[in-house]
């Protein structure tokens, strides 16, 4: 069972890898793939380019053999839809069971996603959420209601399909953003304890963020 994260990875940072740990551990993944976004299609371009993004997520995941660098969305020309993503994957694995794994938020706003409705064809969900979570914000949306009445299952049965099942994982939620390591890089300011050892002196020797700041 593959697990699909993706992300602009701008940079990685504990926010996205402990999360991935904890999913890798709850469900039995073979291995996690990191997808690192080429141009997103909801929000503004990464500030870093995509060698630079690459490199980072590289050295963030050579100590965890199991999550993997998948970077055929930067190849892609145009918007980086995952629907695409998915549909590449499904060619080359056949029937092997997939799971793209999303946030809450992002599980929310899935009605706004390209071809959303053929990801769960193409998929599992696996949608991460803080200990404790309910699941009342998805009463309020009767499209994603229906989806999780549809496709709700357990996490030992993703592994008999290849895809279309749902379930909710939860995670240790780290507020840790892209954005405030950016702020704090371009500020002179400390970012230790924020971000991989290893990725933090790539910025600084590159000299990524210094003068870009995305509020």
């Amino acid at each position: 069972m593959i697990g699909i994260y993706g992300g602009t990875f701008d940079p990685i940072h504990y926010g996205h890898l402990r999360p991935a740990l904890d999913v890798y551990q709850t469900l039995p993944f073979s291995e996690i793939r990191f997808v690192p976004c080429g141009q997103p299609p909801h929000r503004d371009a990464p500030l870093t380019d995509a060698a630079h993004r690459l490199a980072m997520l590289r050295i963030a995941l050579a100590s965890q053999p199991n999550f993997k660098v998948d970077d055929r969305e930067l190849h892609r020309k145009g918007p980086s839809y995952m629907v695409d993503t998915l549909k590449e994957l499904r060619t080359e694995y056949g029937k092997r069971p997939l799971c793209l794994i999303i946030g809450f938020d992002a599980f929310l706003g899935l009605e706004s996603w390209h071809q959303w409705q053929a990801i769960p064809e193409l998929a599992h969900l696996v949608v991460t959420h803080r200990p404790g979570w309910r699941q009342s914000e998805i009463a309020a949306r009767p499209v994603l209601k229906k989806l999780v009445d549809d496709r709700q299952t357990s996490g030992e049965s993703l592994a008999q399909h290849p895809g279309g099942g749902i379930v909710f994982v939860p995670v240790t939620q780290l507020d840790i953003s892209s954005t405030r390591i950016r702020e704090l890089v371009a500020a002179g300011k400390d970012a230790h304890y924020l971000l991989p050892d290893n990725v933090y002196e790539l910025i600084k020797q590159e000299n990524l963020y210094n003068y870009h700041v995305r509020t």
